[in-house]
């Protein structure tokens, strides 16, 4: 609904609506706004994943003023509505750089319109309010839904005016919208992807870049997302990475590193840029090798592996504890040893060949660990968790390339 919308200054007061009766409504309004949330969670899914989010509390403080200032102009006509202006374009302007159009907006103006209705009507029963009382009041309460409207439309334009109108402005905006996941209405993604002239594909490929990359824009696949204005720099492929997409993003990396994660459906776009974000923070430390384009597919143990920081620390901890009590020279020794005996199930000379040293050290440390240890090595359960966090603590110190180099070694 587009009305003309008035300053407070030039505004007509609000029909003849008792000032009275904002005391009335005053503490109608936390059961009220809790009311309305849920309505419109419930009509528009995914305000519930915003509500729930980080900008959650601006939003309901947003919901919040704009029930407040209705009340105040109840009870003062030329109050002022300033901070409620603001957030209603602010409201609009997120629509537009969320790449949305404003109907979900103005949907949920329209249901808090009628739950308030809704609450009045109660109110009025309770009071014995007349019926053209209750008629005024409706005919005051859609006019201010439309001023919030108006409100929100002028701060929906002004965003539009600052991205421009260029593609690569709408298909930032998509890409966004993309990794917002499962919550976005795939009918809202082909309605942006059709204004920035994207086929919408089943499957995506993402792409991590590092900070320092600027991808030759003119060298990429036409149909490759970009957003490079974020702090860490991505990409979107759309289908499977072949050859030629490869061939491709190296020649607009100009020796520039990047990540490739995995190919998953559309909806769970956001899995894919954090396998790659992971891959390029392992490339980045060493624990990786790669030829300026990791792929995360190359990688999965590792990304599994060092997945969780904290957690392969706890694995340590409660899988090695037999070993704590050791100097960290004794502790280095045998848990390499059990690493590689564990790793290679080799006989003493085996193991020592790949350690470099004699087998009897190999069997003295055997025995060590036999007795630290006890039956924990011969549970199948246990001993598997032993390995994992053997091999997890190896990748952390010594990189994924040389763990391969001493499993291929053994014959």
């Amino acid at each position: 609904m587009a009305v003309m919308r008035q300053t407070p200054e030039q505004a007509e007061p609000m029909g003849p609506i008792p000032r009275e009766f904002a005391a009335v409504m005053r503490p109608e309004l936390p059961g009220l706004l809790k009311e309305m949330a849920a309505e419109i969670v419930a009509a528009i899914p995914e305000y519930g994943v915003l509500l729930d989010g980080p900008n959650g509390r601006v939003i309901k403080f947003g919901i919040e003023q704009s029930i407040a200032a209705f009340v105040d102009r109840v009870a003062a006509p030329t109050a002022t509505s300033a901070l409620r202006d603001d957030l209603c374009r602010q409201f609009g302007r997120f629509e537009a750089y969320e790449g949305r159009s404003l109907d979900s907006l103005q949907a949920a103006y329209r249901i808090g319109c009628q739950v308030a209705l809704r609450r009045v009507r109660t109110v009025g029963r309770r009071y014995n309010l007349s019926a053209s009382f209750m008629l005024t009041f409706a005919d005051a309460l859609f006019a201010y839904m439309g001023d919030l409207a108006e409100l929100s439309r002028e701060g929906y334009e002004q965003a539009l005016a600052e991205l421009g109108e260029e593609p690569d402005n709408r298909r930032r905006r998509l890409l966004r919208r993309i990794l917002g996941g499962a919550a976005v209405a795939r009918s809202a993604l082909a309605e942006l992807a059709e204004h920035s002239a994207w086929p919408l594909p089943d499957e995506v490929t993402l792409v991590a870049l590092g900070p320092e990359a600027h991808p030759s824009r003119a060298l990429l696949d036409r149909d490759v997302l970009a957003d490079l204005a974020d702090p860490e720099p991505h990409l979107l492929v759309p289908g499977p990475f072949t050859a030629d997409r490869r061939a491709c993003l190296t020649a607009a990396l100009a020796g520039n590193r990047a990540a490739v994660g995995l190919t998953v459906p559309l909806g769970e776009a956001a899995d894919s840029l954090r396998w790659a974000r992971h891959t390029l923070a392992l490339s980045e430390s060493g624990v990786i090798e790669d030829n300026g384009v990791a792929l995360s597919e190359d990688h999965l143990l590792p990304l599994w592996l060092l997945g969780d920081p904290a957690l392969v620390d706890q694995l340590t901890r409660k899988y090695l504890g037999p070993l704590v009590g050791l100097t960290a020279t004794q502790r280095t020794r045998l848990i390499d040893t059990l690493r590689i005996w564990l790793t290679t199930r080799g006989t003493a000379a085996q193991v020592a060949d790949l350690l470099g040293v004699h087998p009897q050290t190999v069997r003295y440390r055997l025995r060590i660990l036999d007795r630290a240890f006890g039956e924990r090595l011969n549970d199948p359960d246990d001993r598997f968790a032993t390995e994992i966090a053997l091999r997890a603590l190896y990748l952390r110190e010594h990189g994924e390339v040389n763990a391969a180099a001493g499993r291929d070694r053994l014959p």
